[in-house]
């Protein structure tokens, strides 16, 4: 008879565990999508997909989901010539690092950002710290955790030269404007989100370079990020329009002659649009200034494109107020397409949110109801907002329409985007494309609560009682 000793016994243990792990790994993997079809020239990806996993470069955590960080570091690494950045805001280090380094290399390197986002957190003193809101109070204390390394509650000078990613790019003298640049106090918001690597790939996304809205909050583990798309595009045609309206905004970059252009000081400019490969792109960029025609808009882009919906308009919106364009959909429905859509939260129930016109309801603020608001006489019942983990927001701007189409960039649905803002929206016609958005969408809206809140519809009568009480007296 054989008698197992000990140490034999805990390394038959030790087996046991890694061949269940290793199950549970297989189980897990065997839970998740097939990757889809990508068209050669235009590639998409999710940082919360379930058909890839990655594994994170900061909280070491491996997750479903696409690197987004990744694509960006790789599509800057291999760029020999140049590489141009239009971001509202960059916090990742590895970003950094990466145009840091094709900046030693010889490649020119420009950057733009949003001035409410061009310094360091580590630059800001104990007073300004104490000046911040609420949220950016928050996000200073979450910095501060990424940075200290090594736990010890002080901001070393070798941890912010690794992670703080404004200061590795100052230090390197990487060359950044940003909206001041025009001698205006800021537009609206530069909010961009664009790589242009040597005149021909062009990055494209909803997400901002930062933690939170591509891995997630470094503090919360649960945490994926703000759900965000990315699109890699090889079209040295489509670099000719982003480098376009990249120089506008550059000027003479840091040469001090204030001939940037942000904003509504940019010149009128019309869609465009490119033939690639099986892929036809319309891209356009904001702001249009309210005194032109609606129809050369970016939202006067987007309802032209719902408007040529027969079948089917799934949307997944960060914020939707923009009447002209729910007024369109409610024209596609009353012809039978079939249209759902999904709002973050935050913005989902607010009396200027678009999706109360398609449910059907009015909400007041103060018994004042918004001018344009048009509840739809036939209202649906396919609006909602998707359940994400705690912290994280419904960040993407796409809708897909027909299985065909595909609306997305930065744009959010809003008149401050139209109007105000520096945005880019893109409008491809290719099923391969949409077919991933598709997806995305069914992810999401598997995991929604649809309709508006039944406790928050009874306080909306007892306000609208009141209101008209009010009034009656």
């Amino acid at each position: 008879m054989q008698i197992f000793s000990p140490q034999r016994h805990l390394y038959f243990i030790f087996l046991l565990i890694l061949t269940l792990a290793g199950c549970q790994r297989v189980q897990s993997r065997s839970k998740s999508l097939q990757p889809l079809p990508q068209d050669l020239l235009v590639q998409v990806y999710f940082n919360h997909s379930q058909s890839s996993e990655y594994k994170e470069p900061y909280r070491q955590q491996t997750r479903f989901g696409n690197d987004l960080e990744k694509q960006i570091v790789d599509a800057i690494l291999q760029a020999k010539s140049t590489v141009d950045v239009a971001v509202q805001e960059l916090r990742l280090p590895k970003v950094a690092q990466a145009l840091v380094d094709r900046q030693k290399a010889g490649v020119k390197v420009r950057l733009i950002l949003e001035n409410t986002y061009s310094r360091s957190w580590s630059s800001f003193t104990p007073a300004e710290v104490g000046k911040l809101n609420k949220r950016e109070k928050e996000r200073y204390q979450e910095f501060r955790q990424f940075i200290d390394i090594n736990k010890d509650s002080q901001l070393s000078s070798d941890e912010i030269n690794q992670r703080d990613a404004l200061a590795i790019l100052g230090n390197a003298k990487v060359p950044i404007v940003d909206d001041i640049a025009d001698g205006s106090a800021g537009s609206d918001l530069m909010h961009h989100k664009f790589v242009i690597v040597d005149n021909r790939i062009v990055i494209v996304t909803s997400a901002n370079f930062t933690l939170s809205d591509i891995h997630g909050d470094y503090s919360n583990n649960t945490s994926l990020g703000n759900a965000n798309n990315l699109l890699n595009i090889d079209s040295p045609e489509l670099a000719a329009l982003f480098t376009k309206e990249f120089n506008i905004m550059w000027g003479d970059g840091q040469g001090g002659k204030s001939d940037s252009k942000f904003g509504l000081k940019k010149p009128i400019r019309l869609p465009e649009q490119i033939t690639l490969g099986a892929n036809k792109i319309t891209v356009h960029f904001s702001p249009t200034s309210p005194t032109q025609p609606w129809s050369q808009s970016s939202n006067g882009l987007i309802g032209k494109t719902l408007n040529s919906a027969t079948k089917s308009v799934d949307m997944a919106l960060f914020v939707f107020s923009e009447q002209s364009l729910v007024n369109i959909l409610e024209n596609r429905h009353q012809q039978s397409v079939q249209i759902r859509a999904l709002i973050e939260p935050q913005f989902a129930y607010r009396s200027y949110s678009e999706a109360l016109d398609m449910m059907g309801i009015a909400l007041s603020n103060k018994c004042k109801y918004e001018l344009n608001n048009h509840p739809w006489q036939n209202p649906i019942t396919t609006v909602g907002v998707p359940l994400l983990p705690k912290g994280d927001l419904l960040h993407h701007k796409f809708a897909a329409i027909d299985g065909q189409t595909v609306i997305t960039g930065s744009h959010n649905w809003s008149e401050a985007a139209n109007n105000g803002n520096d945005e880019t929206l893109l409008v491809i016609e290719n099923p391969v494309v949409a077919a991933h958005y598709i997806r995305e969408f069914e992810r999401l809206y598997k995991n929604a609560k649809i309709g508006f809140p039944s406790k928050r519809l009874e306080k909306v009568k007892t306000e609208e009682k009141q209101c008209f009480n009010a009034k009656e007296r």
